[in-house]
């Protein structure tokens, strides 16, 4: 059952940002290869994103996966919606459909 603090705390981060990668480590310093592979894909069209390290805080890690019904981390959110996981991820920056979701929700795309 998800906490009601804990989900409010996971809610209050979509005020901070458009796009959030609740993630294994840092952006700087990812700390598995799905995590890594997100991060790639978000620096290669040079978006703006900010990162929730879920190995500082278990109640976020497991709150995350209970709030999005998704099991596994990470998990990308455009706009407080989740995108998926990295397969996902992977799957809709092949197919340019990432990008276009980015654009059509009005996060800046490249610089």
């Amino acid at each position: 059952m998800e906490n009601a603090a804990v989900r409010e705390r996971i809610v209050a981060q979509f005020t901070h940002s458009d796009v959030i990668l609740f993630m294994k480590g840092t952006p700087e310093s990812p700390q598995r290869g799905f995590s890594t592979a997100v991060v790639k894909i978000l620096s290669q069209l040079d978006v703006g994103f900010s990162a929730v390290n879920v190995l500082d805080d278990e109640a976020i890690r497991q709150g995350v996966k209970d709030f999005s019904n998704w099991p596994t981390i990470p998990q990308l959110y455009v706009k407080g919606e989740l995108v998926g996981g990295c397969d996902i991820v992977r799957e809709v920056h092949q197919s340019g459909e990432l990008q276009k979701l980015l654009q059509d929700t009005g996060v800046t795309v490249g610089k």
